[in-house]
């Protein structure tokens, strides 16, 4: 295969990774706190010694879209939202992740806990105990969680102290290999959830361009493939 054919392939490989992240937004447009994913793709050029330079194009790293998505209400005590920047912390058996989705239940210790019994920690990295006989629970927009006026607990908003080493651990958690840091400016509300910030639209124009781009890569392959073969086919026959 000639340069053309290398470079070509190496596009067709970064535009069905990309490919397979449009189709993962879209599936996760009605997720809670689900963040939209980007592809983000890098150029490599090489001189080829007396030969033009050549251009090999790769998409191995994801850019998530950290844009705040719209609020539903649901009345429910447990149910958080944030407004702003920011993430819950909570203690997975994989160490600690972040997310937005914050719809969380108190265990039968009394712990606040995800879908999946993760505990949701507190400004200091602490699980936020709540009384399971405790009163009408309020979540004030600074995250203090009081019951009966009095509080129990205040729930940390946090950040990765390098937005771009977040890294996509499944369905809306994140892990961060440069740690975390208190995120200010933001809100918490109470008896709401944030939507997927994905915009359906959108992505479904982006995955009809990308599809696109993949088939006019795939006909030149083709056609190159098919003038290998005359060719070895014509020399072999003279």
């Amino acid at each position: 295969m000639d340069a053309a054919g290398y470079t070509t392939l190496t596009r067709q490989s970064g535009l069905l990774r990309e490919m397979q992240t449009v189709a993962n937004n879209i599936a996760n447009v009605s997720t809670t706190g689900f963040r939209r994913e980007g592809v983000v793709f890098t150029e490599h050029v090489k001189r080829l010694g007396a030969d033009p330079s050549l251009s090999m194009a790769s998409a191995s790293a994801r850019q998530v879209d950290l844009g705040q998505g719209g609020l539903t209400r649901t009345g429910a005590a447990f149910d958080f939202a944030i407004m702003g920047d920011g993430f819950f912390l909570i203690e997975t058996p994989r160490g600690e992740q972040l997310t937005r989705a914050g719809s969380f239940t108190s265990s039968a210790e009394g712990e606040l806990v995800d879908s999946d019994g993760n505990r949701l920690l507190d400004e200091g990295g602490a699980p936020i105990f709540v009384p399971p006989d405790s009163p009408a629970v309020v979540l004030a927009s600074d995250g203090t969680l009081s019951s009966n006026g009095l509080p129990v607990g205040r729930i940390g908003l946090w950040q990765p102290t390098d937005p771009l080493s977040l890294q996509h651990e499944g369905g809306t958690r994140f892990s961060t290999g440069s740690g975390v840091e208190p995120a200010s400016g933001a809100t918490l509300v109470q008896g709401s959830l944030e939507e997927s910030n994905v915009e359906p639209v959108s992505e479904i124009a982006r995955m009809i361009e990308v599809q696109r781009a993949y088939e006019l890569g795939q006909s030149f392959l083709d056609r190159e493939d098919d003038r290998i073969r005359t060719t070895v086919r014509t020399l072999g026959e003279s």
